[in-house]
């Protein structure tokens, strides 16, 4: 990921309503979810969530798919994956054992962020 694009996607996700979005498309999985489904959710107006939506797609950090006559809308997992190595592919400097911490936690799938949402 080319530092532009990183900027980009921090910028999409510093807003908290947006933040939240992310993380619960994430946790409904390759699924996805409806945007009446994300509003109830994340507790904002189906014209507020379709705003902030759009700036999550405009970033690359949500896809949206036709199903009938709804729009699902995924978590990239893709791009939120390069925005990690994006982070820590210099968090090293030549000591892998500082990083290894990050690695080997359980943060990925784990019940308490579901919660958190």
């Amino acid at each position: 990921m080319e530092e532009r694009q990183a900027l980009l996607s921090f910028g999409a996700l510093s807003q908290e309503t947006r933040l939240r979005i992310v993380r619960a498309l994430v946790i409904a999985g390759p699924e996805g979810m409806a945007a009446g489904s994300v509003a109830e959710k994340v507790g904002v107006s189906a014209t507020n969530v379709s705003f902030h939506l759009k700036a999550l797609e405009q970033a690359g950090l949500v896809r949206q798919q036709r199903a009938s006559r709804s729009i699902i809308y995924t978590a990239s997992y893709d791009a939120l994956g390069e925005l990690v190595r994006f982070l820590m592919e210099d968090c090293c400097a030549g000591h892998p054992e500082i990083c290894a911490p990050v690695g080997a936690s359980k943060v990925c799938c784990a019940p308490e962020i579901a919660e958190k949402v």
